[in-house]
């Protein structure tokens, strides 16, 4: 089966929101094993939506739209719909319903126009009530094609789809397509596919494919089976041999996130942290801070910016800071093992560098960042040099760091 996305609103065209429901639903077709050629996007123009309707399924069985389904004039996806299949629009007391019900809810009177959103097509249809809005979505399938038409607003999207548009898909495909996604940090995308080309190029079922993300690489293995107890065990093999050529750059499976891993191992290992940031500005601690739970661990997290604050605060010695500088591996030792004792935590990490634009020079270039982290009573320092604006180079320190802090927990308990 062939599929077009098509999000209809002027909205989108203009960039004043980002359409996240064709990233959505582009994931969650492939995963169905249904093909995605074309994703497109029309406002909401009566002729140009029409045109990219009828265009669409010159090429594509199936169309899945978002928006266009709402009470005003100029919301014409349904109507555009019921017209190229041919189908007259009658009210649904059910949907009528519904509407008011969702009124009630939130205290507002319903006016005449959002009847208009309970008006669905006679035949042929499924109609796809929502909990979360007033617009129902419809299918229609007829003489070989398929529109599934979605709100816009994605809290309204995703749990139609999810729990209504998807199961109706699923049942018209004989196969399902199950993906598994390695994480892999302090690894370019090119450095990446060099080191597991061969396992690449040899794959048929599953297959491996590389992507890029800020700050880190994801290698996404991908099974046709009948089933997802046969995906999986097509994915687990070559999963374990792309483990094992990557080795510790793979800091976890799925959806997740390096502060969220190494939260969970603080946590799970009860060992406590301290943060001392100059450059990334309390970045770690912010990204430490969102994971719940991380109370149980994390002592403090100080932005030690000037070089009073690091002696301080962090009992960073003057002459180290005269001799070498803030912007220095003696003084991210110094920082590291400052923070941890003064706060008594078992672990301390500290950054400092130059974040730009200005302040660089040529021994000292902006992107520089030495780190330190003091563990198991050692300290150590790494330097780094990070290209991109004051924010990328903010953003890949901290992930840098919180990766070095990973590798500790993980390899060096």
């Amino acid at each position: 089966m062939k599929a077009e996305i098509l999000a209809v609103g002027t909205e989108l065209l203009l960039g004043d929101i980002l359409n996240t429901n064709a990233q959505y639903l582009a994931k969650e077709l492939a995963a169905l094993g249904i093909e995605v050629y074309y994703q497109t996007v029309v406002g909401d123009n009566p002729k140009r939506l029409e045109d990219t309707l009828y265009h669409a399924f010159s090429r594509a069985d199936l169309v899945i739209t978002t928006g266009g389904l709402g009470p005003t004039e100029d919301d014409l996806t349904k109507e555009t719909a019921a017209k190229y299949f041919g189908e007259p629009l009658v009210l649904d007391e059910k949907a009528l319903t519904q509407i008011q019900v969702f009124f009630d809810r939130i205290g507002r009177t319903m006016t005449e126009n959002n009847k208009k959103q309970a008006f669905v097509p006679e035949n042929n249809s499924v109609i796809m009530y929502n909990p979360n809005g007033t617009a129902p979505g419809i299918i229609i399938e007829k003489e070989g094609k398929i529109i599934i038409m979605l709100p816009g607003p994605p809290k309204e999207v995703v749990p139609m789809f999810e729990n209504q548009a998807k199961p109706y898909l699923a049942k018209k495909q004989e196969y399902t397509f199950i993906s598994r996604i390695l994480r892999v940090a302090s690894v370019g995308e090119s450095a990446m596919e060099v080191m597991v080309k061969d396992l690449i190029d040899a794959q048929t079922n599953p297959t491996i494919a590389p992507y890029a993300k800020e700050g880190e690489a994801l290698l996404r293995i991908t099974a046709k089976a009948k089933d997802e107890e046969e995906a999986n065990r097509l994915i687990d093999p070559v999963a374990a041999a792309l483990q094992e050529r990557l080795g510790k750059a793979v800091y976890a499976e799925g959806e997740t996130n390096m502060e969220t891993e190494v939260a969970k191992l603080l946590v799970a290992q009860k060992k406590t942290i301290a943060v001392a940031e100059s450059c990334t500005g309390g970045e770690i601690s912010s990204q430490l801070v969102r994971y719940p739970g991380i109370s149980e661990v994390f002592l403090e997290g100080c932005v030690t910016y000037t070089n009073e604050a690091k002696i301080k605060r962090l009992g960073v010695l003057e002459e180290t800071l005269a001799k070498f500088g803030a912007v220095s591996k003696e003084t991210a030792l110094e920082m590291a093992e400052g923070i941890a004792k003064t706060a008594g935590a078992e672990i301390g990490i500290a950054t400092t560098g130059i974040a730009g634009p200005d302040g660089g020079s040529e021994d000292k270039p902006v992107g520089l960042v030495y780190m330190g982290i003091y563990h198991n009573g050692v300290v150590e320092a790494k330097e780094f040099h990070f290209a991109g604006d004051r924010n990328k180079i903010r953003d890949r320190a901290t992930f840098q760091a919180l990766d070095w802090l990973r590798r500790k927990l993980q390899y060096e308990k």
